[in-house]
């Protein structure tokens, strides 16, 4: 935190600085930058090809009119940022990211190659289409690429990766570009790789509930193709609509089932990846065990695209169960929705397919700012929310013991109130306050996505921690 507030200062400094101004020569490039405190990207509109460094004093005299402690090692990153540069450049977090010069740029020759392999149709340069492959869903961060590729098939995938490779061109792979971290959208002006195209269902075992696919597949039709099978994806996602399969697998997605049927890597059984150099990677068992040799497959799930592209993907999709209900609970504070989920998983351990939480400040923002949610437990606005789903096979039985297991928590004080869904348009409704989330911070201002892995009883304290030092900029 300090060393970015460090660059933003320093930038501010300079800007204004007499002594910069002087200096300021005609490189003709502009800088642009991205601060993440604000998330808002600005243009100087300054031109220059050197900055002097600093001396003693001055660095004294900064820290002291801003109260903060800037490290030599901070302040020469921040001195090297500042000067010429023929690349453009953007902040990332607290340190500035620029274009490895080694890369080469597309040229025509680059496009004819594509061109030969994927026809016209499916090598993309139409600005209209790139722009949204340029941006991320959270409409934070824009690439600046100029050419996206539709391949139809793993071997189309290996063409387009061996010839990268050779040419060193960066490329991004690309899924649904439903991410929320930009990880899916390029930082400057890579090959976009997207997998939209290679969407075919290759199997399903009846028996086994195996499915195998490639990896374009939209979450949403594989859900609807496994129901129609009498079986349920293991992954549930609030962009199902729109996610693919393979994005899914490479970024390890958890989804709203983790709790009733775990990670990906309990779930996926196989996947066939290609390489940065083309080597196709054929991984694609439907073993559940599967002991010759080592399981690589672990290493990509999750991977975010970093050791290749995933092309190919078998899941173990468990049977549909016929009962599903839902409750929608208010708790006095996080320790009570601790104590809720140890309580759930004791007692509704066999039916217990979803656990999740929200506060209020989350609960006013979907209501604020999404239309058609209402508040199930009105008028009250309580501290926390718990959604939580079971789902069996035999409807009374289930909802009887929930009903028991929620009338005994409400007696005990650890539930404040509660309701259970009567029919299919409560359930949905209930779940579109914990999906609509994000759609609604989208709404309410600029937000910053981050995915961290801590352990259970810590994690609001990063909430409480954050809220104290954004304190005045917090928009609830």
């Amino acid at each position: 935190m300090e060393k970015r507030r460090a660059y933003v200062l320093l930038w501010k400094w300079a800007s204004s600085s007499s002594s910069f101004s002087s200096r300021t020569l005609s490189n003709h490039r502009t800088l642009f930058s991205r601060s993440s405190d604000s998330g808002s990207t600005f243009n100087r509109g300054r031109r220059f090809t050197s900055l002097s460094p600093y001396t003693q004093q001055q660095r004294q005299n900064f820290q002291q009119s801003h109260n903060i402690l800037i490290d030599s090692r901070v302040l020469h990153q921040a001195t090297s940022f500042l000067r010429s540069s023929t690349l453009q450049v953007r902040f990332y977090g607290s340190a500035p990211v620029e274009r490895i010069p080694s890369f080469s740029e597309i040229n025509s020759k680059d496009i004819g190659y594509f061109k030969s392999i994927l026809g016209e149709n499916n090598v993309i340069q139409d600005q209209d289409r790139l722009q949204p492959a340029n941006t991320d869903w959270m409409h934070k961060y824009q690439g600046s690429s100029k050419l996206m590729l539709l391949p139809r098939s793993t071997e189309e995938v290996s063409h387009i990766m061996r010839y990268c490779n050779s040419r060193h061109l960066a490329i991004v792979p690309q899924g649904g570009n439903t991410g929320l971290v930009g990880g899916s959208v390029p930082v400057f002006d890579e090959v976009i790789v997207n997998m939209s195209q290679m969407n075919k269902i290759i199997s399903f075992d009846k028996v086994s509930g195996i499915l195998v696919c490639e990896a374009g597949c939209i979450l949403e039709n594989l859900e609807s193709y496994t129901d129609n099978e009498g079986f349920v994806m293991p992954l549930d996602l609030g962009a199902k609509g729109s996610c693919q399969i393979g994005g899914n697998v490479s970024t390890n997605a958890g989804g709203l089932r983790l709790v009733r049927y775990g990670s990906l890597h309990g779930n996926v059984l196989g996947i066939e990846a290609v390489l940065a150099d083309g080597t196709v990677m054929d991984m694609l068992g439907t073993l559940r065990k599967d002991n010759t040799g080592y399981d690589l497959k672990h290493l990509f799930i999750g991977s975010e695209g970093s050791l290749g592209i995933v092309t190919k993907v078998s899941l173990l999709t468990p049977p549909k169960l016929s009962a599903t209900n839902v409750a929608f609970l208010a708790c006095n504070d996080y320790l009570s929705c601790q104590k809720l989920l140890i309580e759930a998983r004791r007692k509704l351990g066999e039916v217990l397919s979803a656990f999740e939480f929200l506060d209020s400040y989350a609960m006013n923002v979907v209501l604020n700012n999404l239309e058609g949610v209402r508040n199930p437990l009105p008028p009250a606005v309580h501290n926390f929310y718990v959604l939580i789903e079971t789902t069996g096979s035999d409807e009374s039985y289930d909802r009887e013991k929930l009903e028991t297991f929620l009338f005994r928590l409400m007696e005990s004080g650890l539930i404040l109130d509660g309701v259970v869904a009567q029919d299919i348009n409560q359930v949905s409704s209930f779940w579109r306050i914990r999906e609509g989330i994000p759609e609604a911070l989208m709404k309410s201002g600029a937000v910053y996505k981050y995915d961290l892995s801590l352990p259970l009883e810590k994690m609001y304290d990063l909430v409480d921690e954050m809220r104290a030092r954004l304190v005045g900029n917090l928009r609830a």
